[in-house]
């Protein structure tokens, strides 16, 4: 076997490698199998890590003030609620939604104007992806 070709497991012939040699070949091989099962694994956590941070849907705790007229601006306070997770924002009744124009927005807070709509009372709904999400908080629109 000494003048014959060496065999590695997954690996090309070595022909007339000295022992010595063989040995460093072997072990070059195990440090890149280390060094690429090293590199998945952290590419593994930083696709968990990015899902984590990718499944806390938007929350409004708050509007402020909860009645007003037409254009007057209205704060949003709550969780969430940047530009990645919501894309829009509604006043709707029992039939429609009424889209808010967006003044200001960051994950805490969305400041709107009030959209031309009747008196009366409205829920706030945000529009997350492509679906609309009515909130159960009541926002008041006066003559």
């Amino acid at each position: 076997m000494a003048n014959g070709p060496a065999e590695y497991p997954g690996s090309l012939h070595v022909v007339d490698v000295p022992r010595k040699d063989r040995r460093l070949i072997y072990l070059g091989r195990k440090r890149r199998c280390w060094r690429l099962s090293f590199a998945a694994g952290a590419l593994l956590l930083l696709c968990l890590v990015q899902l984590a941070g990718a499944q806390n849907p938007p929350k409004v705790t708050a509007v402020d003030p909860g009645t007003g007229k037409v254009n007057d601006s209205v704060t949003l306070t709550g969780e969430n609620l940047g530009k990645a997770s919501v894309s829009a924002v509604f006043l709707s009744d029992d039939k429609d939604d009424f889209k808010a124009t967006l003044v200001e927005q960051d994950t805490g807070k969305i400041i709107l104007k009030v959209p031309q709509v009747k008196s009366g009372g409205y829920n706030i709904s945000i529009q997350e992806g492509d679906k609309i999400l009515i909130l159960p908080l009541k926002f008041t629109v006066q003559g």
